[in-house]
């Protein structure tokens, strides 16, 4: 059988995405279940919690992207039937002209959620550039202090350590250091266009908060929860150098 065209980008990303956040999602999950037992789980394999890892992944990715109206049972027997490395029960021509179909409405689906979060993110920074207390820089960057702090200012070779919590336009929270209760340390030029301007102008000790357009943020291709085109509004405390 031929190999069939992907369904799209966006789908064709959940599992590696999945697994490159396990360990952020892992602790947002411990973080939320602090009243779980492990007896709760029926499963107990390392085979069993991968498996289960993947299914889930796979269905809150699917669910997110809301482009497909999911049939589990088709679900089921697909995954089968490809575990058993059986012939496909549907013929090579449908599933093709199926996927295609799919792709052009996923590719629709993500130019309007994109159109849509540009228009609302250049509102907003139109409007909130007025306000008392907010920088624009020539970037487009828009930022206001919080807490003033007077230690030094990081530069692009340095590694910070920050407390953040990230949401959208919204209001919905897709990340937050502050939520999991444990500070992070990365290099100042391996984040977003956004945070690497804004790091290196807070001095050590300050907490601000941050709008940061779609074009220094994550743009047309999203992120995770993020949609396409998104504003992020980010509080940030720049804690120490490291």
């Amino acid at each position: 059988m031929k190999r069939l065209p992907v369904l799209s980008s966006i789908l064709l990303s959940i599992l590696a995405l999945s697994f490159s956040g396990c360990g952020k999602q892992a602790a947002q999950d411990k973080a939320a279940d602090k009243t779980a037992t492990a007896s709760a789980s029926p499963y107990t394999t390392v085979d069993q919690k991968v498996s289960y890892f993947i299914g889930y992944n796979v269905g809150s990715g699917l669910a997110r992207e809301n482009v497909v109206q999911v049939d589990q049972e088709a679900v089921k027997a697909g995954l089968a039937d490809g575990l058993a490395k059986a012939k496909t029960r549907i013929p090579e021509a449908e599933l093709q002209a199926a996927l295609t179909t799919m792709q052009e409405k996923a590719r629709t689906v993500a130019a309007a959620t994109a159109e849509k979060q540009q228009g609302a993110a250049t509102e907003f920074l139109a409007k909130n550039k007025a306000r008392p207390g907010v920088t624009t820089t020539s970037s487009g960057l828009q930022y206001e202090v919080l807490t003033k702090g007077s230690g030094a200012k990081p530069k692009s070779t340095d590694t910070v350590e920050v407390h953040y919590h990230g949401t959208l336009l919204d209001g919905t929270v897709f990340d937050s250091s502050v939520e999991r209760g444990q500070t992070v340390q990365f290099p100042v030029t391996g984040v977003i266009p956004g945070w690497i301007e804004a790091l290196q102008l807070m001095p050590v000790g300050s907490k601000w908060k941050l709008f940061i357009p779609p074009s220094l943020g994550y743009g047309p291709r999203g992120q995770n929860k993020i949609p396409p085109n998104s504003l992020l509004i980010f509080e940030v405390q720049l804690i120490s150098i490291k």
